[in-house]
């Protein structure tokens, strides 16, 4: 099956966190063949691997020094090769990330552009001259922090780094870079890769007129933001127009190897759902794209439907991925907390809507257990972004925390030496082994809910259609064919109570705190109902 991805789901493993297999606090490829049935068990369909392609980890692997290698702190090739021969054997797909917007800046191809001006990588980074008074070429922030430009003395020119300075920015402008990158994916795919998850994919071109950026809009009102970077409208350092023909290259590429898919990260506060509708319409450009409208603070009925609906009226024909959480922002159940009384009843709320919406489905590793924020120390902190920011900003190290696999004491089974973050009891309490032998645990549900889906083709592949109801009240129906199930949610702590016309039978046991009796349907806090309607029954909803 060609397109498994469509309607799929997706596991994000961040190795370094999953399962130490030597004892040295990081976990690693063997770790991760170690928990491979846990995986399985769950019911999704892939994994996807986070960086661990060699990096001196200045950003935790999202800083190349070689497309080529496996970084010794995860393994071998070989251990890749029998990740994937292993995880096939399980019938789960595997994709890995590509970072390919920047390198790090000990990658070969940076050590040599930075030489001179003439060698052959000379133009494979983008550099610019100073102005005339030794400022950088335009006012282009980092994400980190401080200016997007470092200045390299022996060129006498600047170079773009849109993270970390240590992360240069290769130049998509240049037809050889373009066809590197290319062949490194063709690498992968060659040994047995089913795809890739393409981290900022819409940072690959800049403006190549190096125009400055304008103001961002802001509240006199408000505060400034933490990071500098909010303040600007990022028109022309990143999401530029030629993106997507090199991303058609990249479909044509994958289209080569039956099965192969592709997500790309969409990082853009201003029009990120009509870039994920972009970049996979027409059949020929990536197969999936995801943006971080759902990995934010909204947990609103107005914020599901129009990000859903803005995307599929930009792109009927594209699809999106959704996730909750990732290894980017803090976890799904910290963030939403305000709007729930009871941490369980939230992480099965978030599950069920996630995967009943249209569209891929994200999970991170942790969200089948419920795992919240770990609360850490400053001085526990190994995220540049955090240490710099701190303390409005934590940084991403909270999200990041290992995995907490056995009873008892942290580290919980995830390794046995000193973990590189630590576990602390919030999250230990959690532990997989646990909640295995709890039929009503959170991970019992994960594993009920992906086996239902499974048997509802509706909300793999369905229509979706929205109803027009009030807060906090999110209503939509999937259909496919004959199937048609209407699902309802109550996106708060406080009862709700609904009038239902055209509704007969009763609610999915899969179904929480929810109650039809006659056209009543009684919602308790975050209570959500699916029910199964005939095909081409008229529904109404009424607060």
């Amino acid at each position: 099956m060609t397109e498994w991805w469509r309607g799929g789901v997706i596991y994000q493993v961040y190795p370094r966190s999953f399962q130490d297999s030597n004892g040295d606090g990081i976990g690693d490829l063997p770790g991760i063949i170690r928990r491979l049935d846990h995986i399985a068990g769950l019911g999704v369909d892939c994994i996807w691997l986070s960086p661990i392609t060699q990096s001196p980890q200045a950003d935790m692997g999202y800083d190349v020094s070689d497309y080529r290698e496996v970084d010794r702190l995860f393994g071998s090739l070989h251990d890749f090769d029998s990740l994937v021969e292993q995880a096939h054997a399980r019938g789960l797909k595997v994709i890995m990330d590509q970072v390919v917007s920047h390198t790090s800046d000990l990658h070969p191809w940076f050590q040599e552009s930075r030489l001179n001006r003439t060698n052959a990588k000379a133009d494979w980074y983008v550099w610019a001259d100073p102005l005339p008074d030794g400022s950088p070429p335009n006012n282009w922030p980092a994400v980190f922090g401080g200016r997007a430009w470092e200045w390299n003395p022996t060129r006498g020119q600047y170079y773009l780094h849109n993270f970390l300075a240590s992360q240069p920015d290769l130049n998509f402008h240049n037809a050889e870079v373009q066809q590197a990158v290319l062949d490194i994916m063709r690498f992968w795919l060659e040994r047995g890769i089913d795809g890739f998850r393409l981290d900022t994919v819409n940072y690959y071109f800049h403006d190549s007129k190096l125009r400055s950026n304008p103001p961002n809009k802001r509240d006199e009102h408000l505060p400034y933001a933490v990071n500098p970077y909010d303040m600007q409208e990022h028109r022309y350092s990143k999401s530029q127009p030629e993106n997507l023909a090199f991303l058609k290259r990249v479909r044509a590429l994958l289209d080569e190897y039956p099965g192969a898919t592709s997500v790309g990260e969409v990082g853009d506060s201003h029009k990120s759902v009509q870039l994920m509708a972009q970049y996979t319409s027409g059949g020929d450009a990536l197969h999936m794209c995801y943006g971080f409208d759902f990995l934010g603070p909204h947990f609103t009925a107005a914020h599901f439907r129009k990000c859903i609906e803005t995307f599929f009226k930009a792109g009927p024909d594209g699809w999106p991925c959704w996730s909750f959480s990732n290894h980017d922002v803090p976890r799904h159940i910290t963030r939403w907390a305000p709007f729930s009384r009871s941490p369980a009843d939230l992480a099965r709320q978030a599950a069920a809507l996630v995967l009943s919406l249209r569209g891929s489905v994200c999970l991170y590793q942790g969200e089948e257990l419920g795992l919240p924020e770990t609360d850490l120390l400053f001085e526990e902190l190994t995220d540049p972004r955090g240490i710099r920011f701190w303390p409005e900003d934590k940084g991403r190290d909270g999200c990041r925390t290992p995995m907490p696999w056995d009873e008892g004491d942290a580290p919980n089974g995830f390794t046995s030496g000193t973990p590189w973050l630590p576990l602390k009891p919030a999250q230990s309490a959690l532990n997989v082994a646990g909640q295995d032998a709890d039929a009503n645990s959170t991970l019992a549900f994960y594993r009920a809910i992906l086996a239902w889906r499974k048997t509802h083709p509706a909300l793999r592949e369905g229509d979706i259609s929205f109803f027009k109801t009030a807060e906090p009240i999110l209503a939509f129906r999937r259909t496919l064919g004959e199937q048609s199930l209407l699902c309802v949610f109550n996106l708060s702590a406080e009862p709700q109570t609904l009038q239902l016309t055209g509704v007969t039978g009763e609610v999915e046991p899969i179904s929480q705190h929810a109650v039809l009796a006659g056209k009543s349907l009684q919602l308790g806090a975050n209570g959500y109902a699916f029910i199964a309607l005939p095909a081409g029954r008229r529904v109404s909803l009424r607060g």
